[in-house]
């Protein structure tokens, strides 16, 4: 399996690219990474150094890949923080070129745009070019509870609320909807609850509510979430098997107090998950 992943990346820790391509390299997946930024550590330290790529350089990669000859061999386009219309533009046209090549192969599709707490944090412009133009061209896509609401127009507040924008979402485009971190009424306030829906069917994933703030996770869910979707083509073992790996990952870096998540510390984790959790259909 070879996957296209077009994502910010970090020197120091691991968010974006940094947390996703290894996960997926753990699981034997075949990675071809394209940063859309270059940075020294993720922005939430406040001060960071590096620069952006424009999208002219992403497209003038993925030539590069072209000329190799490989490109009809990708059978699958993951995407997260787009910095700029431009760059998703660049993205868009490169699962185009993918698609026109391989028509079985997958865009998922990340859709940062914010989170709950925090609001919008991605640049004017994104957050609508994502609802307009990434998510329907999207087969999988991951957003947050935030991000979901934005999406679908609907507030998720309820069990009953979050099934209706995650139909909303399909209505979009996208096949399979996971929903990576959700909140409601009916969520224990010691547990976060993960829902997948895929063909009119709801399933979740309940588990342990952890006490730590890091960055990079959802890259990570993304990503494991996409890789075994696409070998299972079931959203609910690809849910069932993500949960279990970022739970495990997130409760390692936990334990070990750290400000960026272990991924390379509890990679085990990412094939024998510690602890798995069961899929309820709801």
């Amino acid at each position: 399996m070879n996957v296209l992943s077009i994502q910010s990346h970090v020197a120091y820790g691991h968010v974006g690219n940094s947390s996703a391509v290894f996960p997926m390299q753990r699981l034997g997946v075949e990675v071809w990474p394209i940063h859309t930024v270059q940075f020294s550590n993720h922005t939430g330290y406040g001060s960071w150094t590096g620069r952006v790529v424009d999208g002219p350089a992403i497209e003038e990669l993925v030539d590069g890949i072209a000329e190799r000859g490989v490109l009809d061999s990708c059978d699958g386009v993951l995407s997260g923080y787009m910095g700029s219309a431009d760059i998703g533009n660049a993205i868009l046209s490169t699962v185009a070129r993918v698609r026109a090549l391989n028509p079985a192969m997958l865009y998922g599709c990340d859709p940062v745009i914010g989170d709950v707490g925090r609001g919008v944090f991605v640049r004017p412009g994104v957050p609508e070019f994502m609802r307009d133009y990434a998510v329907p061209a999207a087969d999988i896509i991951t957003p947050n509870q935030f991000e979901l609401e934005y999406l679908s127009g609907i507030a998720t507040q309820t069990l009953a609320g979050v099934k209706e924008a995650i139909a909303t979402a399909h209505r979009l485009g996208p096949k399979v909807v996971l929903v990576t971190s959700i909140e409601s009424a009916e969520t224990p306030s010691d547990a976060v609850d993960l829902i997948a829906g895929e063909g009119g069917r709801f399933w979740r994933v309940r588990t342990p509510k952890l006490s730590l703030n890091v960055n990079g996770a959802g890259d990570a869910i993304a990503a494991l979430f996409f890789v075994h979707f696409a070998r299972s083509r079931s959203a609910e073992i690809a849910l069932i098997e993500a949960a279990a790996s970022v739970y495990g990952l997130l409760q390692r870096t936990e334990e070990a107090g750290s400000r960026e998540i272990l991924t390379v510390a509890a990679q085990d984790e990412f094939v024998s998950p510690t602890r798995r959790f069961p899929a309820e259909e709801i």
